[in-house]
């Protein structure tokens, strides 16, 4: 694959730094049972990629929950951020450090637009070390707005000082992709643990290693 002239990168976080997609769905069904909700997994993964709030919102519509959307949030972070806190260590996607070092070496820009709460995406930065290689880090909260909506990489895009139309993303889920491809920029799904139950048919290109990539910044790609 050739990828397209481009002056910036803006990755996701969670299954793409991070492999956290299982750990999530583990939380929120355990979250489910708590509330006596029946969450079928077809339905449970189409929230993947959606800030928490947005998610449960949804889900209180459409299950008829009582309980209000921020104690509904506090019962997912209650589970999630002790977790988080508790690991000397988040080890990082394989193959992710040595691209995001070889986009460092070569001085492209950098942001990170995830759609975690900002206390989550923190910690995740603090315990792999990758902090040092973003420039921009958004979430949902600052954009007003979760996937599949665009407006967290096009508010990226605008702190990174970079017209959308020349930054590369690089997403896991559904809504991401989706995200991604409304707000004018080429898309790379990554297709790494916790991504076997979401449709990247849209992306622009799908890789299954970041060696794939590395490859191709390097023009070694066929």
């Amino acid at each position: 694959m050739k990828l397209p002239a481009f002056e910036a990168f803006i990755f996701d976080m969670d299954g793409v730094l991070i492999d956290s997609e299982n750990f999530y769905t583990r939380v929120e069904q355990e979250n489910f049972r708590q509330l006596g909700l029946h969450i079928s997994h077809e339905e449970h993964v189409t929230y993947q990629g959606t800030a928490t709030d947005l998610m449960w919102a949804a889900i209180r519509e459409r299950h008829g929950l009582q309980q209000p959307v921020e104690e509904l949030v506090e019962m997912t972070n209650a589970r999630v951020v002790p977790y988080f806190q508790s690991l000397d260590a988040i080890p990082a996607m394989p193959g992710i450090t040595e691209l995001l070092e070889l986009l460092h070496s070569r001085r492209v820009p950098l942001a990170l637009a995830s759609s975690s709460y900002p206390e989550i995406i923190e910690l995740v930065l603090d315990k792999t070390g990758l902090r040092k290689y973003f420039q921009v880090v958004v979430n949902s909260r600052l954009a007003k707005s979760s996937k599949p909506h665009p407006a967290i990489f096009l508010l990226a895009a605008e702190k990174l000082g970079i017209l959308p139309e020349r930054c590369v993303v690089v997403e896991d889920s559904t809504n991401g992709i989706r995200a991604a491809q409304a707000a004018g920029m080429f898309c790379i799904a990554y297709n790494g643990p916790g991504a076997e139950h979401q449709d990247q048919s849209a992306a622009d290109w799908q890789i299954v290693s970041y060696q794939e990539l590395v490859a191709a910044l390097d023009g070694k790609a066929g």
